[in-house]
């Protein structure tokens, strides 16, 4: 990836990390500052789940700060890994805010649990429910204009915001109609979905740091075998993610071929590839005659 291609993106990834830390911040305070008013856990809770969204915000600012950083001698294939990293830090930070809600669970069980449902409780959600569904659409768009995994893994997070904040709504209804304990199994529920959604995220992210293949390998070598002077292809093996792929493979030519031919044809090999595949940004072409076993 380029210089300026990743200044870039760097630039965009951090606005939109910037806006929708803003907006999460505004949703967790509402909804936490309510939930200890009225004594609410499952309000509480979501909105501690809403406080997560806004700290992966700065975990993410970081994260992408750093990935954007060139490659170095210590770090030849660049710094896009970290962002994967913090991608990960964020399912953590999700199954850690279970946690948090279970406990608030079970002592809600242990002890005379009263919450006390208002007319305000339901403005509270159905507005932060509005913002987060902005957040979301907007965050995941974002993310796949830009091939940020980052980008995406968040908005899922905030995706899961939304149904947590429609269950905590449901709570609040069956509160007012007396029953009473709707508020701790909703929080039991909303801890549900949010292991969900972390688990996702931590199986994709994981796919990405053990260099899980992220190209057809099928299409490569119909490419390759297209370029003239090649006689066949294999070994080809894809790492690294979405929008930033590392390549290699082996293309085999005639055995009597001058080796600046060769070269010319491993050349033709790397333009095509890149044409085709613009997420492709490093491609190592293994030259080898006809006749070599493979």
């Amino acid at each position: 990836m380029g210089k300026n291609i990743s200044i870039d993106y760097t630039t965009q990834v951090r606005k939109v990390l910037v806006i929708t830390l803003i907006l999460n911040s505004f949703v967790a305070f509402a909804k936490v500052f309510y939930g200890y008013i009225t004594n609410s856990i499952a309000m509480a809770s979501d909105g501690f789940h809403s406080f997560f969204d806004g700290i992966s915000n700065v975990v993410g600012l970081i994260g992408v700060w750093i990935a954007s950083c060139p490659p170095d001698e210590e770090h030849p294939y660049g710094h896009k890994k970290y962002e994967t990293l913090f991608t990960i830090i964020i399912a953590v930070m999700i199954f850690a805010s279970c946690f948090q809600i279970l406990k608030k669970v079970y002592m809600s069980f242990s002890e005379n649990h009263r919450t006390i449902v208002t007319e305000a409780s339901f403005a509270v959600m159905l507005v932060t429910v509005a913002v987060n569904i902005f957040v979301m659409i907007y965050e995941s768009k974002k993310g796949k204009q830009l091939c940020s995994e980052f980008l995406v893994a968040d908005a899922m997070h905030t995706k899961s915001d939304i149904f947590t904040s429609i269950a905590v709504i449901v709570s609040l209804v069956l509160m007012r109609m007396g029953y009473y304990h709707a508020d701790a199994i909703v929080g039991i529920i909303i801890a549900f979905f949010i292991a969900r959604i972390g688990y996702k995220i931590m199986k994709e992210a994981s796919g990405v740091l053990v260099d899980t293949v992220c190209l057809d390998r099928s299409a490569i070598e119909s490419l390759v075998n297209s370029v003239d002077g090649v006689k066949g292809c294999h070994d080809i093996r894809t790492r690294g993610q979405e929008n930033c792929v590392y390549l290699d493979l082996h293309a085999m030519v005639d055995k009597n071929m001058s080796t600046e031919k060769a070269h010319g044809i491993a050349d033709k090999i790397e333009r095509k590839i890149k044409k085709e595949f613009p997420s492709v940004v490093d491609i190592i072409v293994h030259i080898e005659p006809e006749t070599v076993e493979h």
